[in-house]
């Protein structure tokens, strides 16, 4: 079965996300173009690229009643992942041994860290967060600091993949309030729905329409990070 550009999408009445391992893919679903674009890319990216397409494949054909060869999908390297029109949005992060998928029927961005990658907080609030948030930060120190950041800094970056944007041209727009938990686009003030949890040794977050308070599809065993 070919899907169609007109499917609609009763399966996915909310977002859905899932976090899985970076590895046990059927690489017998990827297209022609994915395994032509991941044997470009050097050893360790083309890995990666060919088992997280795998997976998303995968997963989209549990929910779109197909196989993973036949879903509709359009998703080099580098760029957001896209599905034929009426298929829905999809969005995916993969950090060290884990992959985190995100499914709706609108934009969606997610973004996956690992909580124990090396990362300079105090240096990356200086020099990325608006100065409204370093206030609220200012007094935080270790382990305390180094979370908050984290947290916004993934809600940051998939705020950017749900619009299609990058983070040279949007990270310093986005202010995440560490008292409301609200996010704002300071640009044009846009306040997108937005998740974000701790699930084993991952940060994850979800942005776009529905994924406020959203959970992970029976995540099970967390993850290991790499």
């Amino acid at each position: 079965m070919i899907l169609g550009s007109s499917l609609d999408l009763p399966q996915c009445p909310a977002p859905l996300l899932w976090l899985s391992s970076l590895e046990g893919g059927d690489q017998g679903c990827l297209s022609s173009d994915e395994r032509s674009w991941g044997s470009a890319l050097p050893e360790l990216q083309r890995s990666r690229y060919f088992q997280s397409r795998a997976l998303l494949r995968l997963k989209l054909a549990e929910r779109l009643s197909c196989t993973g060869a036949e879903v509709q999908l359009h998703s080099p390297p580098g760029q957001p992942p896209l599905l034929e029109a009426g298929l829905g949005w999809v969005s995916l992060s993969h950090s060290g041994a884990g992959l985190l998928i995100g499914y709706s029927s609108s934009p969606i961005g997610v973004d996956l860290e690992s909580t124990a990658r090396p990362i300079d907080p105090a240096g990356l609030m200086r020099r990325f967060y608006p100065e409204i948030e370093k206030a609220q930060l200012q007094d935080l120190t270790g382990e305390e600091l180094r979370r908050a950041v984290l947290n916004s800094w993934v809600l940051k970056e998939a705020a950017i993949k749900w619009r299609h944007r990058t983070l040279a041209t949007e990270l310093v727009q986005w202010c995440y309030d560490h008292s409301c938990g609200s996010l704002l686009n300071l640009s044009d003030g846009t306040r997108p729905d937005h998740s974000s949890a701790l699930q084993g040794c991952w940060r994850w977050a979800a942005v776009g329409e529905g994924c406020a308070g959203l959970m992970l599809q029976s995540p099970g065993q967390p993850v290991q990070a790499a």
